[in-house]
């Protein structure tokens, strides 16, 4: 991802450089939205319940990671260089996007990643992210996925949301890396996950496949992500939408969305660990 002087990146982790916006986000004025309804709705994220039908604790006994893309606030230390994988060298890490009346990406990141956290430990998981809060700095990008490695988790999940200025540009898109730490194994298996991934969110939840990312298959090979490159576990990068959307952007706002998000994610990570 390439950010700018202020800290705030124009496209979450554009793979082109070419910034997309130079206004900075105020953090504190994400944490007291106004009551306009372009705004989300900061109610807390329902926990999805688990169907009649299912088994409770299909997630016993399995350990997943979810990385709430960037940190809560920015500062220069953020630009310091750091590995990102393959000879590559990348800033630390930023505070994210915004969406036009201006709620961070970080912000809902932090609220998607929890809603999904509380779904995985309802069905039996242990559950672990990659920063404790939405209120400090984070771990550089050379260090998301050191946790997963370090539990030697089932899987890592990575959530952030996009932030491209072209007309009509809306629609989820997950990331993979062709060239990890792990090897060709952990790369077939984080390819299949992506599969999964995209599956769930489809059919599951009202964002549709990414209009400008994947060629309208929604998935993204990659090899300049630190996160996904550093990996040795089974391991994907979900962009859930485009912030600079007004159609996506309302979603992300939404607590109901992220429930459905939270549930069909939830599905994808139990499906694909069968």
């Amino acid at each position: 991802m390439l950010l700018l002087a202020t800290g705030l990146f124009a496209g979450c982790q554009a793979a082109s450089g070419a910034p997309t916006t130079s206004a900075p986000v105020s953090v504190a004025a994400a944490s007291t939205p106004s009551v306009a309804t372009t705004m989300p709705d900061t109610s807390a994220t329902p926990a999805p319940t688990p169907t009649a039908t299912a088994p409770t604790k299909p997630l016993a006994g399995r350990t997943i990671v979810i990385d709430p893309g960037h940190n809560g606030v920015w500062t220069r230390r953020e630009l310091r260089k750091v590995p990102s994988g393959n000879g590559r060298t990348k800033e630390c890490n930023s505070s994210g996007t915004a969406t036009n009346a201006g709620y961070p990406e970080h912000a809902y990141n932090w609220a998607q990643a929890n809603a999904l956290a509380r779904a995985l430990r309802a069905r039996g998981a242990t559950v672990r992210l990659t920063r404790p809060d939405d209120h400090g700095e984070g771990p550089c990008v050379n260090l998301r996925s050191k946790l997963a490695n370090d539990l030697r988790a089932d899987a890592l999940v990575s959530i952030h949301a996009d932030g491209n200025l072209s007309r009509g540009a809306r629609g989820f898109h997950v990331i993979h890396s062709p060239t990890m730490t792990g090897g060709t194994k952990v790369e077939q298996k984080s390819l299949a996950l992506a599969k999964q991934v995209r599956h769930a969110l489809e059919t599951e939840t009202p964002m549709p496949r990414s209009t400008y990312v994947g060629g309208g298959t929604a998935l993204d090979s990659r090899n300049d992500l630190g996160t996904l490159n550093l990996s040795d576990r089974p391991a994907v990068m979900i962009e859930m939408g485009n912030m600079r959307n007004a159609t996506d952007a309302a979603l992300f706002g939404s607590a109901a969305f992220r429930a459905k998000v939270a549930t069909a994610l939830a599905d994808a990570v139990q499906t694909f660990l069968g």
